[in-house]
């Protein structure tokens, strides 16, 4: 079983509902605990409301004590009272494998984490991270220094171990250029840098919550973590290359790539 906290997404491309396809393409049972709704389709999120922390927590409360949580995953978190009150849930209630997916922005550039909760983020959350996996602009905003490159990305990494996230994916797709490379850290390891070339088209949105969703995912079927993010870097990499053409904007990765084959 594995549970994902974060937000909806009602055009079906990334968040809640990116995760639970997710984890259906990997025989996964998935349950969520719903903390956001936003009004978002390819061209954006045109609005969002978050839910109240009480009820995020009794949300987790229901899926730990009856159905069990093997794996979990977090993604967009809104507000610092949220990202405290998803922690201490996470605490108080034993969740295990806890993947953190630092979601700042969406694909379009709109924010949905607030300033101060960057700080909540990095003191409460990454501790409890088994896997954390930002891109570049958010580890350069957990980390406080610009990531331009790849000894700036191993950096990175090393800060973020630092922080008590045992195993750190920092994501290179932002590098620009034909590669898309990712730095693969293990706490008191040496980097390991997964190399692919970047998949040409334009439907990446929800590429992180997929990536995420497949590393919690893999380790709700008993993977180690650094195998699950090996694993998981190639399931995206056919999600990305099968991005379905929706709307008028960015369309969304398809994580049932294997039957669209």
């Amino acid at each position: 079983m594995a549970l994902t906290i974060a937000g909806s997404d009602s055009g079906g491309g990334a968040g809640v509902v990116a995760d639970l396809k997710t984890f259906e393409a990997h025989g996964v049972w998935g349950t969520c605990a719903l903390v956001a709704v936003t009004a978002q389709n390819t061209l954006g999120v045109q609005g969002f409301d978050a839910l109240s922390p009480e009820l995020v927590r009794r949300q987790i409360d229901s899926v730990v004590t009856d159905i069990g949580v093997d794996a979990a995953k977090t993604g967009m978190l809104a507000s610092a009272t949220l990202v405290s009150a998803v922690a201490a849930a996470v605490r108080d209630f034993g969740v295990p494998n806890l993947v953190v997916d630092p979601v700042f922005v969406s694909k379009h550039g709109d924010t949905l984490l607030a300033d101060d909760a960057v700080g909540a983020l990095r003191a409460e959350l990454l501790p409890l991270a088994t896997v954390v996996t930002p891109n570049l602009p958010e580890a350069a905003a957990l980390v406080g220094f610009e990531i331009d490159g790849r000894p700036a990305m191993e950096e990175a990494a090393r800060a973020l171990s630092g922080h008590g996230a045992k195993v750190v994916l920092v994501k290179g797709g932002h590098l620009g250029g034909d590669e898309s490379p990712d730095l693969l850290l293990a706490a008191g390891g040496d980097p390991v840098w997964l190399e692919s070339r970047r998949i040409e088209g334009r439907h990446t949105h929800g590429t992180g919550c997929v990536l995420s969703a497949a590393i919690a995912a893999e380790l709700a079927r008993g993977m180690e973590p650094a195998d699950a993010c090996v694993a998981a870097k190639r399931f995206i990499d056919h999600a990305i290359a099968a991005g379905v053409t929706l709307g008028g904007g960015i369309g969304p990765v398809n994580p049932g790539w294997e039957r669209a084959v």
